[in-house]
Parts: C-alpha cells; sequence; structure tokens
C-alpha cells in the first residue's frame, strides 16, 4: 500500500539533480509543485514528501519554503550518512533533526540512513545499533539504507564514478544483505529494531532480487518501506509490466514511492539528473503512477 509520494531522490546534490542548469532551484521547485497538484488531484490522502535531502542542509529547506514548495508537502526528509560521506558523527544525529526542525514546521522523516561495510562488516553492526539508539522516536519514519549490497557489475548512481575513489566503492557495500544474498552480521539484529525501522530499497528495472527482497523483509519484520519508481524507465518496452509486477509483490508494507529520473530525451541535458524540458511531463507521470497503484 502506497501511503505517500516523494518527489525527487536527494534534490541538493549534483549526483542526483544538476543545479548547474538550474542553481536557484527554481526549476525543481516548479516541477515539484506542479507533481504535487497532480498527485493531489488523484489521491488526496497520500503524503507528499520532499525529496530527501543530503546533505542535511536548512537552507535549502529555507529556500523551498521562500518558493512556496513546502505549501504543497506534508513532510520534507533527510539522509544521513556520518560513518560514510558526511562531515559529521552519528552522535549529533539528534541536532541534525533540530536544525531541521528549526526551519520548518512539517514532520521530518529520515528517509535514508545507513552504514557501509566498505571497511569491516562489524561497523555496519555498531552503526545499526546507535541509529535505532538516536532515532527511534524521534521522527515518524526511519528507512534504512539497504536491504541488498549493490551488485559490483552495477554502476552505482553518481556523476564521477570510480574518480570519487573510495566513497564510490561504498555505494556497493550499503546492504545487510551481501550480494549473494548471504546475511552480514547486522542482519540478525534490525529484527530488534522494526518496525520501527523500515527500509529503503531501490530496485533495478527488471530486478532478479525482487522476490527474495520480499522474503527477507518479512523475515525483517519490516512494516515500511521506501523504493522507486523511475520517470526514465516508464520509457522503455514493457514499463507497465515490470512495474505492475514490483509494486503488486510490494504491496503488504506501507510504501514511501519516490518519484525521480528524467528520461534523457525530456531532459535540459540528456541525463537522468536533468531539470525537464517541461515540468508537466513529470507531473503527468506522478499523476499516472497513483492512478495505476495508489488509489
Amino acid at each position: 500500500m502506497i501511503e505517500a509520494v516523494m518527489f525527487w531522490n536527494e534534490p541538493n546534490n549534483l549526483s542526483h539533480w544538476d543545479f548547474h542548469l538550474d542553481p536557484d532551484w527554481s526549476l525543481y521547485a516548479a516541477m515539484v509543485k506542479l507533481a504535487s497538484e497532480a498527485v493531489q488531484a488523484e489521491n488526496p490522502r497520500l503524503l507528499k514528501v520532499l525529496g530527501g535531502i543530503s546533505p542535511i542542509d536548512p537552507g535549502f529547506i529555507e529556500n523551498m519554503q521562500n518558493q512556496c514548495v513546502l505549501e504543497y508537502m506534508d513532510v520534507v526528509a533527510v539522509h544521513g550518512f556520518p560513518l560514510d560521506w558526511n562531515h559529521w558523527t552519528i552522535h549529533e544525529w539528534p541536532e541534525k533533526l533540530e536544525e531541521i526542525r528549526a526551519v520548518t514546521e512539517l514532520p521530518i522523516w529520515v528517509s535514508e540512513v545507513g552504514v557501509s561495510t566498505f571497511g569491516a562488516e562489524e561497523v555496519q553492526e555498531f552503526g545499526l545499533r546507535k541509529t535505532a539508539e538516536l532515532l527511534i522516536g524521534r521522527t515518524e519514519r526511519i528507512h534504512w539504507y539497504s536491504l541488498y549490497d549493490l551488485p559490483k557489475a552495477w554502476p552505482a548512481t553518481t556523476r564521477h564514478k570510480e574518480a570519487e575513489g573510495s566513497s564510490y566503492y561504498r555505494h556497493f557495500y550499503m546492504g545487510l544483505l551481501r550480494e549473494d544474498g548471504t546475511p552480514k552480521p547486522a542482519y540478525k539484529y534490525f529484527p530488534q529494531y522494526a518496525p520501527s525501522l523500515g527500509i529503503c530499497q531501490w530496485f533495478h528495472y527488471g530486478d532478479h532480487r525482487l522476490e527474495a527482497a520480499v522474503r527477507h523483509m518479512r523475515e525483517l519484520g519490516v512494516k515500511y518501506l521506501r523504493t522507486g519508481l523511475s520517470w526514465a524507465d516508464s520509457t522503455r518496452p514493457g514499463a507497465e509490466d515490470w512495474f505492475d509486477r514490483q509494486m503488486n509483490l510490494l504491496d503488504e508494507f506501507d510504501i514511501t514511492i519516490t518519484f525521480c529520473f528524467t528520461p534523457e530525451g525530456k531532459g535540459i541535458s540528456p541525463h537522468h539528473t536533468s531539470p525537464p524540458r517541461d515540468m508537466e511531463e513529470f507531473a503527468d507521470f506522478c499523476a499516472r503512477m497513483v492512478r495505476r497503484y495508489a488509489l
């Protein structure tokens, strides 16, 4: 069951939104307002969530407030990875939430938080325990990123790939499960914190892990799931069949569905991070997905 829709993923991160083409995020703001109106018209019960931000930046939230975007939202969301990418410690999580609460009265969700096992699997076990201690009770939704490691044969969604060094390779080790489906040490502790901790798991087009993921999430006691439907994937042959299969299998969870990724032919530049040339087309995609899966 879809409980919420999120508009884009990490819009203040160059790996996911090309702000060289949109330096003041006015295009993003216009796109989100149109998409929110389209979703509202289809299903006013759905929660509308501003794309989870990374880094956690109160200035970005103030920008969205000044551009009247937050008037259309029910929730704002943040992402944090202090043991891997952020320049702050895991113990600062409460302060990071307060920084955002200081600039908005909207509820704050943590829609991605996790720990890579790039250096040692034991680090993830510590990170899971400490994250649960610091966040449960302080926010209504917490989505642990992620269930599965990213297969090494697949690219991570970043702009500069291997040139990022170890920062890039950490993307491949965020799962509670290794690429071959075997559990890491932290896996056995996750049920202690479910359902307060949910899962964020992105499924690639035609993802072979989908059925197994459902079984694992049941085993872990997961209730809340964040995943995505890619606008870019919607242009592939057979896209609706894949979307139908994905959403039917995931229907038992309370889903925050993220709408993102621009088809190459529809962006200002031919890249999935590009603002679309026609904002109405993204809004139409959001409305179609809500009509198909959330009515």
